[in-house]
């Protein structure tokens, strides 16, 4: 390739935040998935189990998968939804909160030193670029199949 493509720029820089927070989460004996999931629920009246694939962007498979690990390490237990008796509301234990509160630490500090890196205007317009792009695909402006050129 001549020049590098926005989709391989964009693929490789998440890869390499992945690796990173994983390498980090592996500290604390956790993955870059459960600590996403962590943040991811409500610490005081937890979250619906079914709200959290979407909220994530994960599959019902992965998501699971990742749930029940959670569950055996004891982050996480399952009690029945009092406004909906057939769903089931996920909620942090006091270890899950701990741990939850390592995953906030690691973003916030991924955070800072992105901005103490980057000027306040290269953000703004790395912002507004992503803001874009996921416009873009929402609206199926890119690979529209219904529409003739």
């Amino acid at each position: 390739m001549k020049e590098i493509t926005i989709d391989y720029a964009l693929r490789a820089t998440w890869q390499a935040v992945a690796r990173m927070y994983n390498e980090e989460a592996r500290q604390f004996g956790a993955t870059m998935a459960v600590g996403f999931t962590l943040l991811s629920i409500d610490p005081k009246t937890g979250t619906p189990s079914t709200a959290l694939g979407p909220k994530m962007g994960m599959e019902p498979t992965s998501l699971s998968r990742i749930l029940k690990s959670m569950e055996e390490k004891g982050l996480i237990v399952r009690k029945p939804n009092p406004e909906d008796g057939r769903s089931v509301l996920i909620h942090l234990t006091d270890f899950g909160l701990e741990k939850r509160t390592d995953s906030k630490d690691v973003v916030l500090r991924f955070n800072e030193v992105v901005k103490a890196g980057v000027s306040e205007d290269h953000l703004q317009g790395f912002f507004e670029v992503i803001d874009v792009i996921n416009k873009l695909i929402s609206e199926k402006k890119i690979y529209n199949r219904n529409t003739t050129t």
